[in-house]
């Protein structure tokens, strides 16, 4: 009887776990993972605080309501390293351990990748943040049921990036360095090429190196050989930084083109002469109105700027919040189906979820200028 007694209370507690959804009493909670050591640690503290303040501030107006009951918002999270298998472990804590309702991040593709068997096991939808990669959301032209992006992805960026070289900066030889290590690196070097070639051009280059390198010269040799107009650098600002001052130091006087791995208040620090005059595709305008309410309160609440990735997972949160909604409770898989078609008005622009692919519908991207140590919008292109 005893023994039936503890075996009855065990299947209770699994049974009442399961049942709880990430919702524990009047409490949702929400994983958030990505980079809080490492050198992409400024974007991952970024947007953990831009989450806690966001949450704060739903809780402190009364939280929000989701099936005609009122509940606040937790937020549970857990650094990666940047690291693509403590990001499937730090998943499985966040689903397993934690039990979430949903998750919030990562930026980085490579991390947001291999999380989706995790995902579809636990039943647990995500969100990414700055993750391009198409392999995010879809693999091999099948949508992933449980990953989710408020940002564009890499085609559409390289898209850009290609037509805005040849078309407007009038650039018909082209030379590309990128990281063969890391996913998204690889994947926008791919569409810029194909869409530069599209448009006419030639690629005179294509130079990798690999993650944890310094030393550029040897790949930035053969570019400056090669003579190009332009010259395409796909990959994050600490390694822009380094081989910009590396190139300036070879002679090369070429402008230098590349994605959104490049905002970062670190990469002027570090860039400095090096970067000015050059250009890269954007999410938003940084002078944009409807991003300077964000831009103040974080501001006011960190006593610093905001990053890049502040401004996406500001979104990502609208996006979860509207979709926690729409679904009317606190599940995991119902949130999932949520997601799929809702819209939301973001600071970055207008966010209908296609059911399709699970990618924003016709997010524009922005251009922008390094001016004087500043980020200086010059228009938004769409490809052509």
């Amino acid at each position: 009887m005893k023994r039936t007694w503890m075996a009855v209370a065990v299947v209770l507690t699994i049974v009442l776990l399961g049942c709880a959804g990430g919702g524990k009493g009047d409490t949702i909670k929400v994983g958030w993972f990505g980079a809080l050591t490492g050198d992409q640690a400024v974007w991952g503290e970024n947007e953990f605080n831009t989450v806690k303040m966001l949450f704060e501030e739903y809780n402190n107006s009364g939280g929000i309501e989701v099936g005609g009951k009122k509940y606040k918002l937790e937020a549970v999270g857990y650094d990666n390293k940047g690291d693509a298998q403590e990001a499937v472990n730090v998943v499985k804590r966040l689903t397993g351990q934690d039990k979430v309702v949903a998750i919030l991040g990562p930026n980085a593709s490579g991390n947001a990748i291999p999380i989706a068997p995790v995902l579809e096991q636990a039943k647990v939808p995500d969100i990414a943040t700055v993750a391009t990669n198409p392999k995010v959301t879809v693999l091999d032209g099948k949508v992933k049921p449980y990953n989710f992006r408020v940002c564009f992805i890499d085609p559409y960026q390289g898209a850009v990036a290609a037509g805005y070289a040849f078309d407007k900066l009038g650039a018909t030889k082209a030379a590309i360095l990128y990281d063969v290590s890391d996913d998204y690196s690889q994947g926008l070097r791919e569409f810029f090429k194909i869409n530069f070639e599209k448009k006419g051009g030639s690629i005179v280059a294509d130079e990798s190196f690999n993650a944890g390198d310094v030393d550029f010269r040897p790949q930035l040799s053969k570019i400056k050989a090669a003579g190009p107009d332009i010259i395409f650098m796909p990959y994050f600002f600490k390694e822009v930084a380094l081989s910009a001052n590396q190139a300036r130091e070879l002679g090369i006087t070429q402008v230098l083109m590349g994605g959104d791995g490049w905002p970062s208040e670190q990469l002027i620090s570090m860039g400095g002469a090096a970067v000015e005059g050059c250009y890269f595709v954007n999410h938003l305008d940084y002078a944009d109105p409807a991003v300077q309410n964000y831009k103040a309160r974080y501001l006011a609440k960190y006593g610093k700027e905001t990053e890049l990735n502040g401004f996406l997972v500001h979104d990502a949160v609208l996006v979860l919040v509207a979709a926690l909604q729409k679904a009317g409770k606190v599940n995991g898989e119902a949130v999932a189906k949520a997601l799929e078609g809702i819209e939301v008005q973001g600071i970055t622009g207008n966010i209908k979820i296609s059911p399709e692919t699970h990618n924003p519908e016709g997010k524009d991207a922005a251009i922008l200028k390094i001016v004087n140590g500043q980020y200086v919008f010059q228009e938004k292109y769409a490809a052509q």
